[in-house]
């Protein structure tokens, strides 16, 4: 991910975003963020370490000074190839040193520091230690919308990469279903993502029949039926940004009832897709979509958030869900995808990933939304 990645951008780029960062923290009344690695690490500097250790690796963007990237001796000819390494001052320690106190030097003592949601507890505990009089909050407490907006440039991968996911739903959509078991046809669609262009798979959603009631089901043993509703929902990161999608499908004709319930979720997708516009709270795309499910009669069967925030991870930040008033702001990625589940029977979910424009919305998936047949 992090070649992908790191081709895609300049040292300017990595450079805006980690100035943006730190004004962002400024405002937060911080003094500053410690970012280990992991997405966050990925989208301020391009840099992802070779392996995943014990050694301390962390960003520290403190008030009042350049970026410092405190590294491992043995990992530092690895960072300095990173695309936003020229924005950075390159800080490396050596086994037997203390990695905590060369950190704490950098830090106002008594400073409230974000940090990344995936620190380990051990660097963290350390640096407590070292520093009592500091305190922390998590990146996604601190600053939730650090990485929400996409610039043109993210805009574009993202786009590319909601283009593959459908080209992979085009190719699916073609493949037996009837006969052959969940997790053979999710195997099919790992290939067709990786196919057209994702380096990670995050998931191949393939639930049938009853299973498709479970929202985050597992692609299993069951063997897929003539009559049976499938819900498909798959994604995963190309060039290091991610795509999402859920289709149901039929095998073989359904009922009036499977027809009914699918044509009201497509309704109320069609209707979170429309509530989408730069100013409208996060909470008024889960609104627009549960009440025409509601009105139908489903309330009670549509059981989780109508979407979250897309990016270098799949799931982040913003959510749209009863309660987040945060407001919509143009270049923000997010899920529309409102789903009804009977327990026991079937269920049907339909999702797109929606970028905000400067007058709405713009689906970043545009495979049909109506109820596809296969065999």
């Amino acid at each position: 991910m992090t070649g992908s990645t790191a081709a895609s951008f300049t040292a300017d780029d990595y450079r805006a975003r980690l100035e943006r960062a730190a004004r962002a923290a400024a405002e937060a009344g911080l003094a500053g963020l410690l970012v280990a690695p992991g997405p966050d690490l990925v989208w301020l500097t391009g840099y992802t370490p070779p392996a995943v250790t014990e050694r301390l690796t962390l960003l520290v963007l403190a008030a009042g000074q350049d970026p410092v990237l405190v590294v491992p001796a043995l990992e530092a000819p690895d960072a300095q190839q990173a695309a936003g390494a020229p924005a950075l001052t390159l800080r490396d320690w050596t086994d037997g040193k203390d990695p905590y106190a060369a950190t704490a030097a950098l830090l106002d003592p008594r400073g409230r520091f974000g940090i990344s949601d995936n620190a380990w507890a051990l660097h963290l505990l350390a640096l407590q230690q070292a520093l009592p009089g500091s305190s922390y909050a998590s990146l996604t407490e601190a600053l939730p919308m650090l990485r929400a907006v996409k610039d043109a440039a993210e805009l574009e991968l993202m786009t590319a990469a909601g283009a593959a996911a459908d080209a992979a739903f085009e190719e699916i959509r073609n493949v037996p279903f009837a006969g052959r078991r969940e997790s053979e046809v999710a195997a099919d669609l790992d290939r067709l993502l990786r196919r057209h262009g994702h380096e990670q798979v995050d998931f191949t959603i393939v639930a049938s029949g009853p299973n498709g009631a479970n929202p985050h089901h597992e692609a299993g043993d069951r063997v897929i039926e003539r009559g049976d509703m499938v819900v498909l929902d798959f994604g995963g990161l190309k060039d290091g940004y991610g795509s999402d999608t859920s289709r149901t499908v039929h095998v073989g004709e359904p009922t009036d009832e499977e027809r009914r319930v699918h044509d009201i979720v497509r309704a109320a997708q069609e209707a979170g897709f429309r509530a989408v516009r730069p100013g409208a709270a996060c909470q008024d795309v889960d609104r627009a979509a549960r009440a025409v499910i509601a009105d139908a009669g489903y309330g009670e069967y549509f059981i989780h958030r109508t979407g979250h925030g897309i990016g270098v991870t799949t799931h982040e930040p913003p959510y749209m869900i009863e309660g987040e008033e945060r407001p919509l702001v143009p270049g923000m990625c997010f899920s529309v995808e409102p789903g009804i589940y009977l327990p026991g029977r079937f269920g049907v979910r339909i999702e797109d990933i929606v970028t905000v424009t400067e007058d709405g919305g713009r689906r970043l998936n545009t495979t049909t939304r109506e109820l596809v047949i296969v065999e």
